[in-house]
């Protein structure tokens, strides 16, 4: 048989043309057919076969005894799970229960939205989620300029004649809160139309080795350049705000504040001559349609949301926000924005509380996960006691992972929703694991609303689930419900809702929110338009046209205006002032800065699992240039100790002049290495986690998200380590 899908393991929703036979996959290869990847596929996609046959994969409830893993009934896992974290709570408060949701949750449309009800029914503060290690500067930024934390600029990759990418590898991404389905093809046709690709970066990635031009960029100081080029923009092109003038305010704060920052300033902190930012500033304000793009690199620093600010208010003084060939707002079919408030994500909100211990501010109701580790090791009074995981990994995924490793064996009580047993989950007291997302049906939420093209796709599942599989929507609201009913909260209301959501499950809610949506049926039985039933006669997606103009009526602030010098970040720029004053440049003490890097083969800590992706050459290496390597005296192939301020790890040395000097790098996502973990085959590839050295004290202040780009390292060879051990751990503690 052959059905047509949606690959849901990244964010560029590639179609996927999916072949079975007795119940088995026999073959997945790219849909020629589906209008938005038009037969793009990546090696991930092989992984969906992978991971729903993986032996190692849960497929029922187990409790963790004195003797191993003992398998358990749904009925007794849920009901301990309600019990025990009610009980926590009665005890010691709403807020001695912890919650953390990783990344994938946001490719299944069903958990993201039966999540929040659970959520609502937990009544805890003390919420955190992958959010606050990535993308979350982006979303600060769009709450407090255009209202709504989803509103985030996509940019017109497709149109465009001058894309300026910072800190992003779309080509080992797909496209990050930019969905771009074969980014390479929609690279090489901005240089066929005679446009430019400018890269910068501290490495020389695969993107950079495609585009026109690289820049090497030291880590966290991409604030200074983007001011250097905001400062060359207003004083010599002037605004071009064009349309957008009616509609923007604080355009003459903004001007004052670029003042300041001139090329010759940053310089000496970025490592770009000033020249070179002159240059690229005149490039970007002639090009009939440009668009500046920045991702984790910049998201993931002291300045993050500072960053993410200056790169919308560079699109909209080079007058390239809300045209084609600039950044533009979506119109998804099931509007996360805009649509009705009961299906819509809410537009966010910024220090409503704090976290007890530092004093971190909250967004959108989450509190930056940096803070975790020390909120369950901190005695006193709302000290979390237990914890819930969904999705997420956050010893391998989150800074200081040796502090929440020890923080999660400290616990109370541990449940998570998860299908493997992992650095995270081996804490656990309960594990659920939900059906495969070959079990399940799909639609993309999110990235429909972050892609660089308006479509819409739903697909049905490969595999009916078993009768003792459950979906994660069916134990988000099994546990809402069994929580609330300890409670004793209002039974006949409680049980119809519950009822009500059960019938209609996730894909009768998105029916409901496709007739709702901007091309939909708006709940009239008899216009044509989107609905479910429509989607399922498209079984390759449909088309919706390219992202349009929508300013001012896309905007969410209350008086749909721009805020282009919101307070908060204005307030933020004496820190930026302090910390690279002008005069001034970059110290060197010795040490290294350390950043990650991805691999396409790679997705976060939970791929490694798969045979087909972590074979060939070990991709867990520390990257050094030549320059440094010499200094240090390590050798390409040798081995390496990597220390921080939290941490050390061994691993070995990549010798290669992609990296800045200066500057060192280790992957994301691998340390499989920790006793108790049954995950064979990443076993067997183990790596070190960049984790055990990321610290998590460092930080953006303003909006909690993890500082991982730039963390200082001292480097040396094995064999000096050895030599000089008794002093190494004196200074690492």
């Amino acid at each position: 048989m052959t059905h047509f899908r949606t690959c849901n393991l990244c964010e560029a929703m590639c179609g996927l043309r999916i072949e079975t036979s007795a119940g088995r996959v026999t073959s997945i290869r790219g849909d020629e057919a589906d209008p938005f990847s038009k037969g793009h596929v990546c090696p991930k996609a092989v992984a969906l076969q992978d991971l729903h046959e993986d032996p190692d994969r849960l497929r029922q409830p187990v409790r963790r005894t004195a003797t191993g893993w003992q398998p358990i009934s749904w009925e007794e896992a849920l009901d301990e799970t309600a019990r025990r974290l009610h009980a926590i709570q009665r005890e010691h408060g709403k807020d001695a229960v912890g919650v953390y949701v990783g990344n994938p949750t946001v490719h299944d449309h069903g958990a993201m939205m039966f999540l929040p009800l659970f959520l609502r029914a937990l009544r805890t503060k003390n919420k955190f989620s992958a959010s606050s290690v990535d993308q979350l500067p982006h979303q600060l930024a769009a709450y407090l300029m255009f209202g709504h934390q989803f509103l985030i600029p996509i940019p017109d990759i497709d149109h465009t004649r001058y894309m300026l990418i910072l800190g992003a590898n779309p080509l080992a991404s797909n496209g990050s809160l930019m969905s771009a389905p074969g980014v390479r093809h929609r690279l090489k046709a901005i240089q066929q139309r005679g446009g430019r690709v400018v890269v910068v970066d501290p490495r020389k990635t695969e993107t950079a080795h495609v585009a026109d031009e690289h820049v090497f960029i030291r880590p966290g100081t991409d604030a200074l350049f983007l001011f250097a080029l905001l400062h060359v923009l207003l004083e010599e092109a002037g605004p071009k705000l064009g349309r957008l003038a009616e509609f923007a305010e604080g355009l003459s704060t903004v001007r004052e504040l670029a003042r300041g920052f001139t090329p010759e300033h940053a310089a000496p902190h970025t490592g770009v001559p000033a020249e070179t930012t002159r240059r690229i500033a005149r490039e970007l304000s002639a090009s009939e349609a440009a668009v500046c793009y920045g991702r984790v690199g910049v998201s993931t620093q002291a300045f993050g949301a500072m960053c993410q600010w200056l790169i919308n208010v560079i699109n909209i003084v080079t007058g390239n926000l809300d045209r084609p060939g600039g950044a533009l707002f979506t119109r998804p079919a099931f509007d996360i924005v805009g649509g009705p408030k009961a299906m819509a994500m809410n537009r966010g909100s910024h220090g409503r509380w704090r976290s007890r211990v530092r004093g971190l501010p909250e967004f959108s109701g989450e509190l930056p996960v940096a803070a975790l580790g020390e909120e369950v090791l901190t005695e006193g009074p709302g000290r979390i006691r237990a914890m819930v995981t969904s999705a997420g990994n956050p010893v391998m995924s989150t800074p200081n992972g040796r502090q929440l490793d020890t923080a999660f064996a400290s616990l109370d009580f541990m449940v998570c929703i998860d299908p493997y047993i992992n650095e995270t989950t081996r804490h656990a007291h309960l594990i659920l694991p939900p059906s495969s997302k070959l079990e399940r049906s799909h639609y993309d939420l999110a990235f429909h609303a972050l892609a660089v093209r308006n479509t819409a796709k739903w697909s049905p599942p490969l595999f009916e689930p078993g009768p003792d599989t459950r979906h994660d929507w069916e134990l988000f609201l099994e546990l809402k419900h069994r929580l609330e009913t300890l409670r004793g909260e209002p039974r006949v209301r409680g049980a119809l809702t519950y009822r009500a959501l059960k019938a209609l499950g996730p894909d009768g809610l998105l029916d409901l929110g496709l007739r709702a949506g901007p091309y939909g049926m708006k709940l009239r039985p008899f216009r044509k338009g989107l609905s479910l039933a429509s989607l399922k006669a498209w079984p390759h997606g449909v088309d919706l046209g390219p992202l349009e103009p929508s300013i001012p009526q896309r905007l969410a602030t209350r008086d749909r205006r721009i805020q282009l010098a919101p307070e908060p970040l204005v307030a933020d720029l004496q820190r930026l002032r302090q910390t690279f004053p002008e005069g001034a440049s970059a110290t060197g003490d010795g040490a290294l800065l350390l950043i990650g890097r991805r691999h396409l083969r790679d997705n976060n800590s939970w791929m490694h699992n798969v045979p087909q992706l972590v074979k060939g050459k070990p991709r867990c290496t520390l990257m050094v240039h030549p320059e440094d390597a010499r200094r240090l005296g390590l050798r390409d192939g040798g081995e390496a100790v990597i220390a921080s301020r939290v941490g050390e790890v061994k691993a070995p040395v990549s010798v290669t002049d992609e990296m800045m000097p200066g500057v060192v790098s280790l992957p994301h996502g691998y340390g499989h290495g920790r006793e108790g973990v049954q995950l064979r085959v990443a076993g067997e590839h183990a790596g070190v986690s960049i984790n055990d050295l990321t610290d998590d004290r460092a930080l953006d202040a303003l909006s909690g998200n993890a500082a991982f780009s730039g963390v200082h390292v001292r480097v040396e060879p094995v064999e000096s380590a050895r030599t000089n051990e008794p002093q190494q751990n004196s200074a690492t503690g």
